[in-house]
């Protein structure tokens, strides 16, 4: 029988693929596979609250994945049951729920520092720096040598996976053991932001919030996009980010994407965040793939031949948990299914975990989906305007409806305008050669694939 908690650490690293990291961390990062036995696996979480939502939202994806990677389970069942504490007998499992304990006694993290908020795992020495993050990392060691003076706010974008949040929390853990108790330092989520605005409103305790996030040295808040369009969020954060500011302390905040792009942010944020550095984390080239997963396999003390190894760095190319998603999967198989590790075997793990299907994909979500990242309208890309804020878009899109949909040229020229087939192939031959030397198109290019597979 396969090791439950190996197995979980499986599933757990697919399913951060899945779903987004705000709702991972809330709903799936303290959960746990109890035991599997007779074709039923028995998943524990920490609270009844948990237990529902997983089971609602989760339960196909999770039974989907286990059963990928242990065909002799055929369903999954949910109970609560805290982390790390001892099994009961099955039976006495499946009909008893153990009522939750203080949570934050028994949670697995129980290496999150509770005063700062701060996972120590991610430091600056395990962060690996490359081409397309170097002026994030060069921003934040100057940030961590002159606190709140240079560099105020510290705004860090980039796409899912990028390694953000590693950095903003490396910054806290760095200026924590640096200046001890001389610096007081918070980390939060957006969404605990918002989760204790609206409870201090409901509670009529916002002086406590006040309190909580203005009585700080430091403060990081990571993935500010989840504020957009929350009224009351947004104001309690533009008094914090004053009050803060004027007293020269340091704020930090990630985001997915740079301010210009924040929709419907109010402008007096938008332009308090443009004020400060702003610096992006781009889509990893070959060689930062390539050093991070030596990193990642020497962390776990293992090893994978080079052939192996290039065929990965090469494949998975968008996002770093994706490679190290895939890494988990290839050491569990080889170590606890004793499965041989060989090329072919890699690339059908690779393909099936990195793979998203574009289920809604068609060319008027192509199209649309290009002119809304270049900020323009659809009128205006398949228009006849020459003016280049147009050409380039409408080059891109006639690529994408190529790449994606494997349209036909006179096909792609009819939607881009009535345009002759020529200048489709023109188009397509392009933005081809640019993917191959120009690293800013080229993570254009993905960004605009996300917008694609969401929509």
């Amino acid at each position: 029988m396969k090791d439950p908690n190996e197995l979980w650490k499986l599933v757990l690293s697919e399913m951060e693929l899945q779903v987004s990291r705000p709702n991972f961390v809330t709903w799936l990062k303290h959960s746990q596979l109890v035991h599997f036995n007779e074709g039923v696996a028995l998943v524990g979480l920490p609270n009844a609250f948990s237990k529902e939502w997983v089971q609602s939202k989760y339960h196909k994806l999770i039974l989907g994945i286990l059963r990928t990677n242990e065909d002799s389970i055929k369903n999954v069942s949910y109970i609560v049951q805290l982390a790390n504490t001892p099994q009961a007998p099955v039976a006495a499992r499946a009909a008893v729920e153990v009522a939750p304990i203080s949570p934050q006694l028994t949670f697995p993290e129980l290496r999150i520092d509770q005063e700062t908020n701060l996972n120590p795992r991610y430091t600056l020495e395990s962060f690996v720096v490359g081409k397309t993050n170097e002026l994030a990392y060069a921003a934040a060691s100057a940030v961590i040598e002159d606190i709140g003076k240079k560099y105020n706010p510290l705004f860090i974008y980039g796409g899912a996976g990028l390694g953000k949040t590693h950095l903003i929390q490396a910054i806290g853990n760095e200026i924590k053991k640096r200046y001890q108790n001389r610096v007081r330092v918070r980390y939060v989520p957006s969404e605990k932001f918002t989760n204790d605005v609206v409870a201090g409103i409901k509670n009529k305790r916002m002086e406590d919030l006040k309190e909580k996030y203005r009585l700080v040295d430091v403060l990081i808040i990571d993935d500010i996009q989840f504020i957009i369009g929350k009224e009351a969020t947004q104001e309690e954060f533009f008094h914090t980010f004053n009050a803060l500011y004027e007293t020269n302390k340091q704020i930090i905040i990630s985001s997915d994407r740079p301010p210009r792009h924040l929709p419907t942010l109010e402008e007096r944020l938008r332009s308090r965040f443009q004020g400060g550095m702003i610096a992006d984390i781009g889509f990893p080239d070959y060689e930062l793939r390539a050093a991070i997963l030596k990193t990642k396999l020497q962390e776990r003390n293992a090893s994978l031949p080079d052939d192996i190894a290039q065929l990965i760095a090469t494949k998975v190319q968008k996002n770093l948990r994706e490679l190290e998603g895939v890494l988990n999967r290839i050491i569990f198989l080889s170590q606890t299914k004793k499965q041989e590790v060989t090329l072919a075997s890699v690339e059908h793990i690779i393909n099936e975990t990195i793979s998203q299907p574009l289920k809604n994909a068609n060319p008027n979500v192509v199209i649309k989906s290009v002119a809304d990242f270049f900020e323009i309208s659809v009128a205006d890309l398949i228009g006849n305007s020459r003016r280049k804020e147009f050409v380039e878009p409408r080059q891109v899109a006639a690529y994408l409806l190529r790449d994606l949909l494997d349209l036909s040229y006179p096909y792609i020229g009819e939607k881009l305008g009535k345009r002759d087939h020529t200048t489709a192939i023109y188009a397509c031959v392009k933005i081809e050669k640019e993917l191959m030397k120009n690293q800013e198109l080229s993570q254009k290019v993905l960004l605009i694939k996300d917008r694609i597979e969401q929509a």
